[in-house]
């Protein structure tokens, strides 16, 4: 599952969307994705396999997870419907989506459904190095690298879809997934396997590019 290679295909839906928004400055816009993303990864934190049937927390933290990759996508395409694209707004933009991966994903590592925080630690690691390698690759000449097998829009389909499964299978108290993990722990997990293999995959890209090109 790459979304990130399907970028063209959802353009004139979010071209339609970010028309709607061109009287709002795109810097505003990219706050409002980080402020979801902060509320994603509060109500990720405070939800709780004890509590979660009384109180929702976990379809909470959906709502913000949409709202962050929803306004995190026509920030850019705000930008450039009123010609404000800049270098300025590009850094803006990747400097904050780091903290939203954080706030997010953290959340989640802090919460009690991630009860190993070796787990946890090693997603971030994988969530963050495969970001930097992406945008290490077009600082050094090389293309913005959006391939490998897990982007940010894959994390963000999975942490919409999980916890809702998650919250579900509450309701099956006989049901155990493998090591008797919680879906949200083998979810952390995917990131922090996949993710390291995605660093891995564009580091490669970059250096292959070296060799064809200097």
């Amino acid at each position: 599952m790459v979304l990130d290679n399907q970028r063209k295909n959802v353009d004139p839906i979010l071209n339609s969307i970010a028309k709607r928004f061109i009287k709002i400055n795109p810097d505003v816009l990219s706050g409002l994705s980080v402020l979801f993303a902060f509320l994603a990864g509060l109500f990720f934190y405070l939800s709780s396999p004890n509590q979660e049937l009384i109180k929702f927390y976990l379809y909470g933290a959906v709502i913000f997870v949409f709202l962050n990759g929803l306004f995190d996508a026509i920030d850019g395409k705000v930008a450039k419907l009123t010609h404000k694209t800049s270098k300025r707004g590009d850094f803006l933009d990747h400097a904050l989506d780091r903290y939203a991966d954080v706030f997010i994903v953290g959340g989640l590592a802090l919460s009690p459904w991630c009860r190993y925080p070796s787990i946890g630690l090693l997603a971030i690691v994988g969530m963050l190095l495969t970001s930097y390698m992406g945008t290490q690759a077009q600082a050094v000449g090389y293309k913005r690298d959006y391939s490998g097998l897990l982007g940010r829009a894959d994390r963000l389909v999975l942490l919409m879809i999980a916890p809702i499964i998650q919250h579900i299978l509450l309701y099956y108290s006989n049901f155990k997934l493998p090591l008797e993990l919680y879906l949200l722990e083998w979810v952390l997990i995917y990131f922090a396997v996949l993710g390291n293999i995605t660093a891995l995959q564009r580091f490669y890209s970059t250096l292959k590019y070296f060799k064809k090109n200097h």
